[in-house]
């Protein structure tokens, strides 16, 4: 198939590309690279891809790499480019889209909440236009457990009520689920909802725990721990929630409206304190904890139901240790720590 991965500079976009490359799929890959984080990260993921940094810089323009049997291009845009966006759809065709591009982050919506809306829901409204104009068969997007708020349910589910978002960036993630059954209900093409559960591994998110904490530990610096310690996570490993997206991608939901919302996480969630033990563990030194209250925005415990993705198939198997370890020997080789 052809396949348009948004975000493909980011954590997640990056693995499913080089995923979907290794399995014989054309890839074309769109990112904006923005400065949330370090870029220099987001290129050299690009640079594992094929592409150069001199190539990634360029907008709009189709930069090919030579890495894979199969195709990979990549283009830099921003998804609320009404102009651009659009041509490419035509020009390409695709026969899938995984809209994993977004702004993320809870704490930075509530500095920046301009972006959230721009990214998040003007670009998101783009590629639902995109995919309604062109035959796109089937639409995957990125959701988050963000939705579930400050829920009171021992285990979050998708048939729970989520009408109380706590954030910015949660309140467009629902906005994204609504506007897509929206589109499946009226124009009848299939879109899949993933609600990704604290997603960690190595390539990551200089701005999740798992690096803040890592680095910090490297440097003799204290780690920030928030609401005390007393926090939990379901923490997924990056290979499985690749895992969880194969899955999906070779069952679209069908019907009279073909749509879908699903979780991927672990279904075992971790204590916080337990996550920074096996960080310790791996790098064999001890960090220094800074105990500080719950951050606006922030939620103290998620747990993912993933029965309904069970069904097709699905099932998280890397524990925290390995996981953990797998991202801090890719921490020290990157980093040269």
């Amino acid at each position: 198939m052809k396949i348009l991965v948004t975000g493909a500079a980011g954590f997640i976009g990056f693995h499913l590309s080089k995923k979907l490359l290794e399995k014989g799929h054309d890839v074309i890959g769109l990112d904006n690279i923005n400065d949330y984080y370090d870029v220099n990260l987001k290129y050299a993921r690009l640079n594992e891809l094929g592409v150069s940094k001199e190539d990634a810089e360029k907008w709009s323009v189709k930069a090919e790499s030579e890495v894979y049997q199969s195709k990979f291009y990549f283009v830099r845009m921003n998804l609320e480019d009404r102009e651009n966006l659009p041509q490419l759809f035509k020009d390409e065709e695709f026969d899938v889209v995984c809209n994993l591009g977004a702004q993320a982050g809870v704490r930075y919506s509530i500095e920046n909440p301009e972006t959230y809306i721009d990214s998040n829901v003007v670009g998101f409204l783009n590629i639902l236009e995109g995919c309604r104009h062109n035959k796109v068969k089937h639409l995957l997007y990125a959701s988050s457990s963000s939705v579930y708020g400050e829920s009171k349910e021992e285990i979050f589910s998708v048939t729970d009520t989520v009408d109380h978002p706590i954030s910015l960036y949660a309140a467009t993630k629902k906005s994204n689920e609504l506007m897509a059954f929206t589109y499946s209900h009226l124009y009848g093409f299939a879109t899949t909802g993933l609600r990704f559960f604290t997603v960690y591994g190595p390539w990551g998110r200089p701005d999740m725990a798992l690096f803040l904490f890592t680095k910090a530990i490297t440097e003799n610096r204290s780690i920030k721990v928030f609401n005390n310690g007393d926090m939990s996570r379901d923490f997924t490993y990056i290979d499985d929630i690749i895992n969880g997206i194969e899955i999906v991608l070779d069952n679209p939901p069908v019907g009279n409206v073909p749509y879908r919302l699903t979780n991927i996480g672990n279904g075992e969630p971790e204590s916080l304190l337990d996550f920074i033990n096996a960080i310790e563990g791996s790098l064999r030194m001890e960090g220094k904890k800074e105990f500080l209250p719950m951050q606006p925005g922030d939620v103290p415990r998620t747990s993912a139901d993933t029965s309904e993705l069970e069904k097709l198939g699905y099932k998280s198997s890397t524990g925290i240790k390995t996981g953990v370890k797998h991202f801090i020997d890719w921490y020290k080789e990157f980093y040269k720590v």
